[in-house]
């Protein structure tokens, strides 16, 4: 069983600066997909940025592309969302995700119905 477990949020102002982590657990992280996704009280989850099993590959939501950055270190079995130039409507839980599946179509990256395995998620306030 994988677990997964976010931290880095908090609150901060806009045009300010966050990284989020996501440490996995069991598994094989190295060979998992991984993503970042976020919910906003009263919508729905959305798709923030993911990123191949190998870092090779990244995929960005058009609403992130150019201030965020998604990283991985798999020696140290950990994802990471550089988040810059945050705007308030960045404020949401962020959740990271993985997927046993290796290989995954690009079309997959962005849906959540995709990956396997969720974190509790981190709270990100970015205040105007």
């Amino acid at each position: 069983q994988v677990q997964l477990v976010e931290s880095g949020g908090g609150l901060v102002q806009a045009g300010g600066s966050l990284s989020l982590s996501c440490a996995a657990s069991g598994g094989t992280f190295s060979s998992y997909p991984m993503g970042w996704f976020r919910q906003a009280p009263g919508k729905e989850r959305e798709f923030v940025a993911a990123i191949g099993w190998s870092g090779g590959y990244t995929y960005y939501a058009d609403s992130v592309k150019g201030r965020f950055t998604i990283s991985r270190d798999n020696a140290k079995n950990t994802v990471y969302l550089q988040m810059n130039s945050l705007k308030p409507e960045d404020t949401a839980v962020y959740y990271c995700a993985a997927d046993e599946t290796r290989f995954k179509g690009s079309s997959r990256y962005s849906w959540s119905e995709s990956y396997d395995y969720w974190g509790q998620g981190t709270q990100v306030t970015v205040s105007s």
